[in-house]
């Protein structure tokens, strides 16, 4: 089988995982192209792959590369980086499996969805949760249970280290950068929402303390209620106040006859009456999430993919309109 050109914006912290999870196991893809503006990482993969066309930046890689010399394109950056990246790979007809969030200005990303579509190209963006093997059984146990019920989520911990963590202006904040990722497994259950109440609060992390950016300005703590269809209210928490413990991180579902206690990307408890079973992770999700991008490719099948960009783009907005209700104080009705 010949192998598929690819090239990669951005060879940081994200595009590590995609290596070693794909690049150096799928003997049907080779990248041939790297892009970054820290010449040591973007040497250090061209080294890793044998790449001989390495770039400072997306812009001197759109500049040399087309549709002729690559097949589908890897893109990991800051969230403050989406400029012009996606809509050149959208023009030039290249496409592309992005890293979450993939804008934090969602006119943005509503007119790339509609150029993609317009287009029929082939997109993918990392949440990646929806390959794993424990959601695909949580969602297997939702369908086939009596509809209703509630849901509690939660991502909680400490800070990370990228800088642009600590600025919600430049990530979003913890729900839109981070806990997305359960928020779109809400919508991968239970559909699109009806509407979503969120607090939040600031005060427990102290800027310029403990390591903490002078400039730290994000929430500690949020709370979304959110509610969908078939009477199912998901309270969804996110948390970076944390310092030397772990609290419960993951999706607890409470049905009439069962309930499910999914631990984030470890295993899945799935509680009855006559018995209960502890299931343990067995695949890695994000092989699985770059397999079907790099399948899709070469089917030309935009529908192969579980997170299209279009529909990537209703988790973003249902993070954002959380974020609207945090500021506002008021209940946001999505439909």
């Amino acid at each position: 089988m010949e192998k598929l050109r690819i090239g990669l914006i951005g060879c940081g912290g994200r595009m590590g995982g995609h290596m070693s999870s794909s690049f150096d196991r799928m003997e049907d893809v080779q990248v041939v192209a790297v892009a970054d503006p820290i010449e040591e990482r973007r040497n250090s993969a061209a080294a890793r792959y044998g790449a001989r066309r390495i770039y400072r930046d997306h812009n001197e890689l759109f500049a040399s590369e087309s549709r002729e010399t690559l097949d589908a394109l890897f893109i990991a950056i800051e969230p403050t980086a989406h400029i012009g990246v996606e809509e050149t790979a959208v023009d030039k007809g290249i496409p592309f499996l992005v890293e979450k969030p993939m804008t934090l200005d969602v006119d943005q990303g509503r007119k790339l969805a509609k150029s993609i579509a317009e287009k029929n190209l082939v997109t993918a963006v990392g949440f990646q949760d929806r390959y794993l093997d424990l959601m695909e059984m949580v969602k297997a146990e939702v369908d086939s249970a009596p509809k209703g019920g509630l849901v509690y989520g939660a991502w909680i911990g400490g800070i990370p280290g990228p800088w642009w963590w600590q600025k919600k202006s430049t990530c979003g904040g913890q729900l839109v950068e981070q806990n997305i990722h359960l928020l779109d497994g809400l919508r991968w259950l239970y559909g699109e929402a009806i509407s979503v109440y969120a607090t939040a609060t600031r005060g427990m992390v102290a800027a310029g303390e403990n390591g903490v950016s002078p400039e730290y300005d994000t929430d500690d703590h949020s709370t979304a209620v959110i509610r969908f269809d078939n009477n199912v209210t998901a309270t969804l928490v996110s948390g970076c106040y944390v310092k030397s413990c772990r609290p419960f991180c993951g999706l607890a579902i409470s049905l009439q006859d069962r309930v499910l206690e999914y631990h984030l990307r470890n295993n899945l408890v799935i509680r009855t009456a006559a018995e209960t079973r502890d299931i343990p992770r067995k695949v890695d999700q994000t092989t699985l999430l770059d397999r079907a991008f790099i399948d899709a490719v070469r089917a030309g099948d935009p529908t192969a993919v579980r997170s299209p960009y279009a529909d990537a783009l209703k988790s973003l907005e249902l993070g954002f309109a959380a974020n609207r209700s945090m500021e506002t104080g008021q209940a946001i009705i999505l439909r």
